[in-house]
């Protein structure tokens, strides 16, 4: 996947789709973003770069409930794809090094 402000940008897109509003704010977040549930908003820490943002927010994604029924394929398509990446994600610690 390309940590790109392109990349960023459509991710923050396909929040809005799902009905949750991103904001960038600093505060003492253990995970680095903080999710007000009741109210659909999604505050990420702003002092992160492009990278570990997009990192948060397909963090986020993966966890927020949303109807797919109610989303364009195209939008559908991109989700399936950022967590295919995320999946196949080499630099991820949480998969069991074989020995």
């Amino acid at each position: 996947m390309r940590f790109t402000q392109g990349t960023l940008k459509k991710i923050e897109a396909t929040f809005v789709e799902i009905g949750y509003t991103i904001r960038y704010e600093k505060g003492n977040f253990q995970s680095g973003y903080c999710l007000v549930e009741n109210r659909n908003i999604a505050v990420v820490n702003k002092f992160f770069d492009t990278e570990a943002r997009i990192n948060t927010l397909l963090d986020i994604l993966s966890t927020v409930e949303y109807d797919e029924s109610k989303l364009p394929e195209e939008t559908l398509t991109r989700i399936k794809k950022w967590r295919k990446a995320l999946d196949d994600d080499p630099s991820d610690d949480s998969t069991p090094n074989p020995q």
